[in-house]
């Protein structure tokens, strides 16, 4: 259990829950299979996989839970030339042009019609919440994925307020500045050979590998007035990675004596040969190593960001989508009004989660809770019931 990518969240104001209540909650959301008219569905599933029926896994505050994400993958061109083949069709017979509305219509049926069949990719998403720090790690560089992770946890939980990590000095600053000055670098803070340098108001970019990153032609181009979006660094001699621009680090490897370490751990370990056992000693011995590294990153950074977050109803974050805001849903969702037209002109029966995905384009989640709704107050029958709002 040793993450590969990272990406941090900052918690507010999060309410205490113990371990025994929190495994109970994420097993109530646990992953279940897809049903045929769906598209997608997110769920918790044990950590260590099959061989558990633990959803959570916790050590001196440190707790680790996976999501499992479940999508069928249709290919949007076949559903285009289904979608070409039924025009040509209509047009054909009848003798007149299709209209859009028809095509979109077209295109819905037949989605509905192939997504039974699809290949169905699974993809589990590791996430270690460390209560003392009220930080939520995401083993993702995505950050698609990780809001889809604390999308569903905050539906389990019922609220979260978290944030992306951020500091008082922007990394690209800070960045750019520990290649260009060497007088400047944190003394536990060691360069590595790789970094990506990009000019303001520039797409163009320049991917430096295996280099001195103190050569000439690196500090030419620093002179010249890039900056370092991405860095190969390593922290405390133990966690070595790439520091993004937007603050997350990718391409973690641990050091020798940290592996070692857990090696010897399984060794001593009467339990040697468990997979749990393993497990659960490696995400210890990486959570206490993250942890230091981490703290080290932010204060050469200058520190965390106070940020202020929008309260349970009030205010959404710019960057947050319509119908969310970081404490949970809103209950005046935007898209309501529209949904329900939508049920005057659809099959009532047919108003399926993954219809609802493609005609909004948005989220299985949103997409879920807003079925949920319109069953619950009489819209549509209860056949595809899959979340209480």
């Amino acid at each position: 259990m040793w993450f590969t990518n990272i990406t941090v969240y900052q918690l507010h104001n999060a309410q205490a829950i113990d371990s025994i209540t929190l495994h109970e909650t994420l097993q109530a959301e646990a992953a279940k299979p897809l049903g045929n008219t769906d598209a997608k569905r997110l769920g918790w599933t044990p950590p260590a996989g099959r061989a558990s029926n633990a959803y959570l896994h916790e050590s001196q505050g440190h707790r680790l839970l996976s999501m499992l994400k479940q999508q069928r993958m249709l290919p949007p061109k076949v559903v285009k030339a289904a979608v070409e083949e039924k025009v040509a069709e209509v047009e054909a017979n009848e003798g007149r042009k299709v209209t859009r509305k028809e095509k979109t219509a077209f295109k819905e049926q037949i989605t509905e019609e192939l997504l039974p069949r699809a290949f169905i990719d699974s993809v589990k998403i590791d996430a270690w919440w460390d209560v003392e720090k009220n930080r939520i790690i995401i083993n993702s560089g995505s950050r698609a994925r990780c809001e889809e992770l604390l999308d569903l946890l905050r539906e389990t939980l019922g609220s979260l307020k978290a944030t992306p990590l951020s500091t008082q000095t922007l990394p690209i600053r800070a960045m750019t500045t520990w290649v260009g000055d060497a007088s400047h670098r944190p003394a536990n803070l060691q360069l590595g050979d790789k970094a990506t340098l990009k000019a303001k108001g520039d797409d163009g970019k320049i991917a430096a590998t295996q280099v001195d990153l103190d050569s000439d032609e690196i500090q030419q181009l620093l002179e010249s007035g890039r900056q370092a979006t991405n860095l190969a660094i390593t922290i405390d001699e133990r966690v070595s990675g790439v520091l993004t621009d937007s603050l997350q680090l990718k391409g973690l490897r641990f050091s020798d004596k940290l592996i070692e370490q857990a090696d010897m751990t399984e060794t001593k370990s009467d339990d040697g040969d468990d997979a749990i056992a393993r497990l659960e000693s490696d995400f210890f011995l990486m959570a206490h190593a993250l942890s230091d590294t981490l703290d080290s990153l932010v204060h050469m950074l200058g520190g965390e960001t106070v940020r202020e977050v929008a309260a349970e109803k009030g205010t959404r974050p710019d960057d947050s989508h319509p119908g969310e805001q970081i404490g949970g849903f809103e209950k005046e969702e935007p898209l309501l009004k529209e949904a329900i037209e939508l049920v005057k002109r659809s099959p009532r029966d047919k108003l399926t989660v993954s219809k609802l995905q493609r005609h909004f384009k948005i989220g299985y989640n949103r997409a879920a809770w807003m079925q949920a709704y319109l069953i619950q107050n009489g819209h549509i029958p209860d056949h595809y019931a899959q979340l209480t709002p």
